[in-house]
């Protein structure tokens, strides 16, 4: 348990970004945004901004306080007490079973019952429970475990979180790509229409040329107004991964534009955050269970107390005192043993609840290490394919570059149609996108990678090579 939870404390994203973001007068929980963002600026803020991840600590530092507040079963109790009453002071004699409303008299039965007399105690119990068999220990190993689980959560969530602010930034790139692809079919198409409708002006092509040309650069128009709507909504949903939904966001292309290697993904799945939270909440199931086999052991408990009382009850011959002050005093000290006979009745079904429970969370471990080797084969054939097309891209914008060329060289020289330069330059703004979009979904499959992996180290760490 200890070395799991000793494991669950690193996040190896932090270990990478150790070095701080240049901050002027930013609070720890609002970092100033870098500009331009790269990839590890955004993780870092993610990890260190997002309400999600927040939470989680939060709720950490709340289950490492509990180990505390376990731990305090093992002081002693010491309760005081101090009274001031005035009421009537006859008694009867008699039993009553315990009960708390009719208060008790001490003292024999007097003459007058109607009289009123003043009446004080004061005094102190100290109990401590010296022999519990091991109850409060595993109650201990509870809060323990609980908060072992709570890291484990801490890991997980800011492993998503950072993979969430990266994968948002590739879309963001992968975004701006597409507006400068956008945008250069649209100077293409506008050099064109200028082109025919000279060209019809000079009645060496029909009006329809003119017709069409006009009509693709429209088209082309609307397709760059898509595409910046699609940039701008990758940096809004950017700024809302690293907590600044409202922020304005600058990115960089830096080392993504060249090709990345690989991720070896390690054998164990077992060692990923989402299996290792998963792994932890089995062991607080076990822990309970453990509570529950020492619930039915008998209890051994010291008690000391000191007690003084003071009555204005009297009796014949006796002088008549002043109640308001306790003037008698006690002393008690002993030993009590306690055997809860009737707790077997209810730990039975008690603990068939907890083996229930911890049947289901091993199905659920289970269930998780089966996603975790399931996502990372998905992801090994995520960059296979992703390097295959990206590597082949070069070869197909090349040929649509010189397709579109020879088809407006054969329409300038009266061997094409119009329809022909629409689709070669169509192709071409197609191919330009997907050549950009080519190497960033290979570092996307890299991020799939080390996020099934359970460690975006090496993803980082790539993007740090010159």
């Amino acid at each position: 348990m200890s070395q799991r939870t000793s494991a669950l404390c690193a996040l190896p994203v932090l270990a990478l970004l150790a070095a701080p973001i240049a901050a002027q007068d930013a609070t720890p929980q609002s970092p100033p945004i870098p500009s331009p963002l790269t990839i590890p600026d955004a993780v870092r803020l993610a990890v260190d901004s997002y309400p999600v991840v927040q939470e989680q600590r939060a709720r950490e530092r709340a289950a490492t306080a509990n180990v505390s507040v376990a731990q305090t079963a093992y002081l002693p109790r010491i309760d005081t007490v101090w009274q001031e009453n005035r009421a009537t002071h006859n008694n009867v004699f008699g039993q009553l079973f315990p009960q708390s409303v009719i208060p008790s008299v001490s003292g024999p039965v007097l003459p007058k019952s109607s009289d009123s007399v003043w009446g004080s105690a004061a005094g102190a119990l100290l109990s401590w429970e010296a022999i519990d068999f091991g109850l409060r220990k595993a109650a201990v190993d509870v809060a323990r475990a609980q908060e072992a689980a709570a890291s484990a959560r801490i890991t997980l969530t800011e492993l998503d979180a950072a993979a969430a602010a990266a994968d948002a930034y590739l879309t963001v790139l992968a975004a701006d790509a597409g507006v400068r692809a956008a945008q250069a079919n649209v100077d293409r198409l506008q050099v064109f229409a200028d082109a025919v409708r000279t060209l019809v002006t000079n009645q060496l092509r029909p009006g329809v040329d003119q017709s069409r040309a006009d009509s693709e650069l429209a088209i082309a128009r609307n397709q760059l107004i898509q595409a910046t709507q699609t940039a701008d909504l990758a940096r809004v949903a950017l700024a809302g991964t690293i907590g600044r939904p409202s922020a304005a966001v600058e990115v960089t292309v830096g080392r993504l534009m060249t090709l990345p290697e690989p991720i070896a993904t390690p054998s164990d799945v077992a060692t990923h955050p989402a299996a290792r939270a998963e792994l932890a909440s089995v062991d607080v199931v076990r822990a309970r269970e453990k509570v529950l086999d020492r619930s039915g052991l008998p209890r051994v408990i010291l008690q000391s107390a000191a007690t003084a009382r003071g009555s204005g009850a009297t009796l014949p011959g006796i002088d008549e005192t002043n109640g308001l002050f306790p003037r008698v005093p006690n002393w008690a000290a002993g030993v009590s043993v306690s055997f809860p006979l009737m707790e077997a009745v209810t730990l039975k079904p008690r603990r068939e609840v907890e083996a229930e429970n911890e049947r289901a969370e091993q199905a659920v471990y289970r269930q998780t290490l089966l996603t975790l080797t399931t996502q990372q084969a998905r992801a090994a054939a995520l960059y296979k394919a992703a390097a295959s097309i990206a590597q082949n891209m070069p070869t197909v914008l090349t040929a649509a570059r010189e397709t579109e060329l020879r088809v407006r060289t054969r329409y300038d020289n009266a061997l094409g149609t119009v329809t022909d330069v629409a689709e070669a330059q169509r192709l071409l703004a197609q191919a330009e996108a997907d050549e950009a979009v080519a190497r960033l979904a290979v570092w996307r499959a890299v991020l799939a990678q080390a996020q099934a992996a359970g460690d975006l180290t090496p993803f980082l760490t790539q993007l740090r090579i010159p």
